[in-house]
């Protein structure tokens, strides 16, 4: 989820991982470099509804094979920041609504511009739709500049979650584990969360959806996707 990550080099690769051993030795930097082949399989007895999430850096999706390989939610990226749309957003949402699938849609907060901005360019793309989640606001400090204030980004984001609500939309917050300590944690917890983790998520996070690889393979789509658990009293 987030901002399309740029093909790295072979050279930037190589780079990265010589620096990369000589500080944590080769097993550590065979570790770091495959991190993003991390994940855990949640119990399918406790957590039997599986979705994922997706945007145009996912190419066109069949949803129907999507549906038929036992998937049966698909969050689909909308906006971010004030004025980035996303370019598949509403073929997704037709093409998997004809698919019989729950949907939902979210945005990629920026740190560096103005929450309420955000929350326009977002309502624009939703144009009152009638979805099956709350509206996500996807926050994480992966793909935003360094440097911002904790205390800077969370007014923003309240801003943010205030106009949605202003107009209607109930919110849901999406990160992981480090950006949830440091910006939802005592600030946002009454807001449902979507947490990243690719372990066990500790008992003191009251999670609703819960992201659990980057890596996932699913009939109708090349290459790599998100996947999802709900818990099943969350879903509409």
């Amino acid at each position: 989820m987030g901002r399309k990550r740029k093909r790295p080099t072979i050279k930037s690769i190589a780079t990265a991982i010589i620096a990369v051993a000589l500080t944590l030795g080769v097993g550590g930097a065979f570790w770091w470099y495959t991190l993003d082949e991390a994940s855990i399989e949640p119990d399918p007895e406790l957590y039997p509804i599986r979705g994922i999430d997706i945007s145009a850096h996912n190419g066109y999706v069949d949803f129907e094979k999507v549906k038929a390989d036992g998937y049966e939610f698909v969050l689909i990226k909308a906006t971010e920041g004030t004025d980035f749309k996303d370019r598949s957003f509403d073929d997704n949402i037709r093409r998997a609504r004809n698919a019989q699938l729950k949907v939902g849609a979210y945005h990629f907060f920026r740190f560096d511009t103005d929450g309420k901005l955000q929350a326009i360019n977002m309502l624009h793309s939703l144009r009152n739709r009638e979805l099956d989640f709350p509206a996500v606001i996807d926050v994480e400090e992966w793909g935003n500049p360094d440097g911002a204030r904790t205390s800077h980004i969370v007014g923003q984001l309240r801003a943010m979650i205030e106009h949605l609500e202003h107009f209607g939309y109930e919110v849901i917050l999406y990160t992981n584990k480090d950006s949830y300590t440091r910006f939802i944690k005592g600030n946002f917890d009454e807001y449902p969360l979507w947490i990243c983790s690719f372990t066990e998520i500790e008992p003191d996070i009251d999670w609703q959806l819960w992201q659990y690889s980057h890596s996932g393979r699913v009939d109708g789509i090349d290459g790599k996707v998100d996947l999802n658990t709900i818990k099943s009293d969350f879903i509409r």
